[in-house]
């Protein structure tokens, strides 16, 4: 089989419109590869818009999030923990009203004369309408040193006490669901607790393997767009540069201050490469290039934060900006 670049410049350009967002998850399990880099740039490749670019890599990027957390783990219970499967619909649900930092986080995993009960509200959660399981992060108190003793913890959508309210489309990529999640008693056994901490396995290293997978998924769709509409051969070989680039950051650990630099660099990039070649989608038929101008949005998501996380490795460095 070739590998994923290969792919990328060989296979058949011309995508099928994708129906529903059922229909893409299904398109999805056609996937061949196995690591997630590689399954997001699949995606974006097969995506008709970037919309469903965009849950390729969230998708991918939730895969990448568990073998990062079996490494991590290695040696504890994490060795033996039954991980969600590479192609499980799940939606990581932490954002709450105050935002999705550890003291924002008011969901509580309570033991109750031995059982776990799971309460609170979850206001963002991307994909919740259309997932098998939920991602919660929960609360069980503050540590001795005052943080948030945060975990993770797996709820399937249809439990008892779980309640899903889909919120209004954003004005961009309408086509990804974000739901308003209740959770009011809801029953859980200690095997639905993910191993280790909440925030540092899983909370703090996703944001930087999302925006990792998620820009992979972009330029995907940016290479197949660029070889389906006979755009300028300098956008596809730019994004496919980028993408050699990402598959080394997606590679080296998400907690890594220089990986945090170089995805810095490559969002920077990514974005000079879209902007140059803006022109060229006049070369698209008008509902292609017009809805991926309306979608731009996603690649501005976190905007803030990503500028922090970059701060943040500049200062760990010991360097200077």
């Amino acid at each position: 089989m070739v590998d994923v670049l290969e792919h990328l410049v060989r296979a058949p350009a011309t995508r099928a419109a994708v129906s529903d967002l059922n229909a893409w998850f299904a398109r999805l399990g056609e996937c061949p590869f196995t690591l997630p880099i590689d399954r997001a740039l699949w995606a974006g490749f097969a995506a008709d818009r970037l919309g469903y670019a965009f849950v390729g890599g969230y998708r991918a990027a939730l895969a990448r999030l568990f073998t990062w957390g079996a490494d991590a783990l290695a040696g504890s219970t994490g060795g033996t923990y039954v991980w969600p499967s590479i192609e499980a619909r799940l939606s990581l649900a932490a954002t709450e009203a105050r935002g999705a930092h550890p003291r924002a986080i008011e969901t509580t995993l309570s033991d109750e004369s031995g059982a776990l009960v799971l309460r609170g509200v979850k206001t963002f959660a991307t994909l919740a309408s259309a997932a098998d399981e939920l991602l919660v992060v929960a609360s069980r108190g503050i540590d001795p040193d005052g943080k948030p003793r945060l975990v993770l913890v797996r709820v399937r959508s249809n439990a008892c006490g779980v309640r899903i309210e889909d919120r209004a489309p954003t004005p961009f990529a309408p086509e990804i669901p974000h739901a308003r999640v209740t959770l009011a008693d809801v029953m859980v056994t200690s095997d639905d607790v993910l191993p280790g901490d909440g925030y540092a396995v899983y909370l703090k290293p996703f944001r930087t393997i999302e925006d990792t997978l998620v820009l992979a998924a972009a330029l995907g769709h940016v290479l197949g767009a660029a070889r389906a509409h006979g755009f300028a051969p300098s956008m596809a070989e730019g994004a496919l540069a980028l993408a050699i680039a990402l598959r080394e950051v997606a590679a080296r650990s998400p907690a890594d201050p220089v990986a945090h630099l170089t995805l810095a660099g490559l969002f920077t990039a990514a974005k000079r490469l879209i902007a140059e070649h803006d022109p060229e989608w006049e070369k698209a038929d008008a509902t292609t290039r017009d809805r991926w101008r309306r979608d731009l949005g996603l690649l501005m998501i976190a905007e803030t934060a990503h500028q922090q996380r970059t701060s943040a490795a500049w200062t760990l460095l010991g360097s200077q900006t």
